[in-house]
């Protein structure tokens, strides 16, 4: 009789990596194109859509946290965001569509919900840079989190192209909600916690 240790790897993990590459990149492709769509008919209608921005601590206001990060105010704010979002949300998106989802959404609340409490009163708040630190503060910590070296890695790599963009949670220009900033990248650090993987357990031994 002959034995084989089962590890849990399996023979088509380049062919799986490869459907996650392009899953991801879908994604991404298929919500950057969802926007600039959004900013398109918003400018046709002569900026209509900016009324589902959040207008904060208005209780009639809460059901806009979530599509106000899928308006912008303007061609230039858009672009500004598509990119980043762009690269970062591909990064993440590769861990499967599934804790993709639920991290967006724990950001999307999380900043929505903080602009809501914390903005300046007579403002409207709208945009995804809030998504955009969510995502990169989930990037920073996900490998922590999980000890995966390899996220840790690339958490080092988001951290050197991007991490310039952490001075965006300190108020310092009254036209840029730093805390939409702020929340969404605390909420991206939570959700590296709430959604992280099991660890996996040792090898064990199978004899056929």
């Amino acid at each position: 009789m002959s034995d084989h240790r089962t590890t849990g790897h399996t023979t088509g993990r380049g062919a799986t990596g490869s459907a996650r590459a392009l899953t991801a990149g879908l994604l991404m492709a298929g919500w950057v194109a969802l926007l600039w769509v959004l900013e398109g008919i918003d400018q046709a209608t002569g900026n209509a859509l900016d009324t589902y921005g959040i207008s904060p601590r208005e209780t009639a206001e809460l059901r806009d946290v979530v599509p106000a990060a899928f308006l912008h105010s303007g061609w230039e704010h858009l672009a500004s965001n598509t990119v980043p979002l762009l690269v970062l949300g591909f990064i993440a998106a590769l861990a499967g569509p599934r804790r993709f989802a639920a991290v967006v959404l724990t950001v999307v609340l999380a900043g929505g919900l903080g602009v809501w409490l914390t903005a300046p009163a007579h403002t409207i708040t709208l945009g995804a840079s809030g998504v955009v630190f969510g995502l990169l503060g989930y990037l920073l910590v996900r490998g922590f989190v999980d000890r995966r070296p390899w996220d840790v890695l690339i958490g080092i790599g988001v951290a050197v192209v991007y991490g310039s963009l952490l001075w965006g949670v300190l108020p310092t220009d009254s036209g840029v909600s730093w805390q939409g900033h702020l929340f969404g990248l605390l909420g991206g650090i939570a959700a590296a916690f709430f959604f992280r993987r099991p660890r996996r357990g040792p090898d064990h031994l199978v004899t056929v």
